[in-house]
């Protein structure tokens, strides 16, 4: 049976959504900052409200506590960026891989790893060779440790196409349990289930300061670190391979690029990086090792890096704004004037991180509703 037109514009009604999703062609980068920036005024608002319902505050009170509690001294300051670096460190240590389309969800084992082989040069070295021989004997191993631990999902990938997010996300867990047994192995017996801070008195295998301060040098070594990946991404031939393998391996192979090399040699730099972050996080801030010296850094990690888009110099802003949140909201609690729950702290920060990540729905996409039929028919 033939539809007259009448039919056909009825059912075309019918199935038609009111709204569409289509995505944008490019959005100016101004334009992109202003949406990301209304995003977090809004959530700034929504969370004011939140806060006067649930304890009864000024909303201003509260986001100053979080501020003092970032910036509030320049003890504060140092070590706001001084997580900022480490956060930084491994959100670039994943990119790679993340460009490639290699679920990569082993940051955290991966950094943990080169943390426990810089205990061990640290424990073993620090004070039968002098700091000149000990640094570069610690950094290599490091990176070699952080390497292995990348190349060992990587090469099954490439050579059997396992699941790499649960092959590195076990890792995690088999590098947790290295750390717990070293750490009983290596057990300081005033202090139980601790190694203690390692060659306290010899300073044996820590990273030297610069102009007196603890953190600066971990701050320019993850500067160069974000310089030498923005340089390797968009201005190299491997970043090129990098980004082809990640839009197809099909394409890639039709031009001629090793797949499996690609795979490889990506995690291998995934894992050195995160080598160079534990070596900094045991040898350059905490001087001890436990299962928890990482704190999670190696998922947040995934989070700067998508929100960033994988630009590394996008990826400091990012970085920067979790730090303060995580920073803030453990001062808000800690505060003797407001007295504030951990929840109320959690509740803030997922409205804020919500309304970020949010608002790169609408950086990427727009919604067009549906032209009637008159303006159709015209």
């Amino acid at each position: 049976m033939v539809k007259n037109n009448a039919e056909i514009e009825t059912e075309r009604k019918v199935h038609e959504p009111l709204f569409q999703i289509v995505k944008r062609d490019a959005m100016p980068w101004y334009k992109a900052w202003l949406v990301r920036a209304a995003a977090i005024i809004l959530a700034l608002a929504i969370g004011s409200v939140v806060i006067i319902m649930l304890t009864g505050y000024n909303p201003i009170q509260v986001y100053s506590a979080m501020f003092n509690g970032a910036f509030g001294s320049t003890r504060k300051i140092w070590i706001t960026f001084q997580d900022l670096a480490m956060l930084l460190c491994i959100s670039l240590a994943v990119t790679p891989a993340f460009k490639m389309r290699f679920w990569n969800i082993g940051a955290e084992g991966q950094t943990l790893i080169g943390g426990l082989t810089a205990a061990a040069c640290m424990i073993y070295l620090g004070d039968k060779l002098p700091l000149y021989l000990t640094i570069p004997i610690m950094t290599v191993s490091c990176i070699i440790s952080g390497m292995i631990w990348a190349v060992i999902p990587a090469f099954f990938k490439a050579k059997f196409n396992t699941n790499e997010t649960l092959f590195t996300l076990m890792m995690n867990y088999v590098a947790m349990q290295l750390v717990s047994f070293c750490i009983v192995f290596w057990e300081n017996p005033k202090d139980s289930n601790s190694v203690g801070v390692i060659n306290r008195h010899t300073h044996g295998g820590w990273l030297p300061e610069i102009a007196d301060q603890k953190y600066l040098l971990n701050i320019i070594i993850v500067a160069v670190i974000m310089i030498s990946m923005y340089i390797y991404l968009k201005y190299s031939k491997q970043g090129y391979e990098i980004s082809v393998v990640g839009e197809s391996e099909n394409t890639a192979r039709y031009i001629g690029i090793n797949v499996k090399k690609v795979i490889v040699r990506t995690m291998a730099i995934s894992g050195a990086l995160c080598g160079i972050a534990g070596l900094m996080i045991v040898a350059g801030t905490d001087h001890t090792i436990t299962s928890d010296s990482v704190g999670g850094m190696g998922f947040t990690a995934i989070m700067v890096s998508w929100l960033a888009k994988f630009n590394p110099i996008v990826m400091a802003l990012t970085s920067f704004l979790i730090v303060f949140l995580e920073v803030g909201a453990g001062a808000i609690v800690t505060d003797p004037k407001l007295g504030l729950n951990e929840s109320v702290a959690d509740i803030l920060t997922g409205i804020i991180l919500f309304f970020i990540i949010g608002s790169e729905f609408f950086v990427t996409y727009k919604i067009n509703k549906r032209h009637n039929s008159s303006k159709e028919e015209a």
